[in-house]
């Protein structure tokens, strides 16, 4: 996703976990719980909530964050976000991989309850591409019903 501002800026802006529900479709709250560390909470089908504890686990600025959820070896649900200068001057490139726990079959669970990552990381980067350009989001797809409805 290329998105019309400084690599800088958008880093910033996505590394403060706090930022996150403002275009993640699930994601409802983070609060930060330690220096590496944050507690989300998620809503998932039916309206359920789920608190999940979030760990940074590599950083390098302006290039990549990595977390992943605090659970057993194989249980983890992990993200990369990369970010690199984009064709033109003022722009970045943001490229992100989540991997679900149980590889192929969490993919096709995930999927069956309606959250397939295919369609939940690119509309989840045109949110974030909307925010950082207009200020506002308007992509609801694969996203908590009435999440980002605009007050009209």
């Amino acid at each position: 996703m290329t998105i019309r501002c400084a690599v800088e800026d958008v880093f910033r802006f996505y590394r403060d976990f706090t930022n996150l529900p403002r275009f993640l479709g699930d994601v409802m709250t983070v609060k930060q719980i330690g220096p590496g560390s944050s507690r989300w909470t998620i809503q998932g089908p039916l309206g359920v909530r789920v608190k999940w504890t979030v760990r940074l686990t590599e950083e390098r600025a302006n290039e990549l964050i990595r977390y992943e959820t605090v659970a057993p070896t194989g249980l983890r649900t992990s993200w990369e976000v990369h970010f690199a200068p984009g064709s033109e001057v003022g722009q970045t490139e943001v490229r992100a991989v989540m991997k679900t726990p149980f590889g192929r079959l969490g993919r096709v669970g995930l999927a069956l309850i309606g959250k397939p990552p295919a369609g939940e990381v690119p509309s989840n980067l045109q949110r974030l591409k909307e925010l950082m350009e207009d200020g506002m989001v308007a992509h609801t797809r694969h996203a908590v019903a009435g999440k980002f409805a605009r007050n009209e």
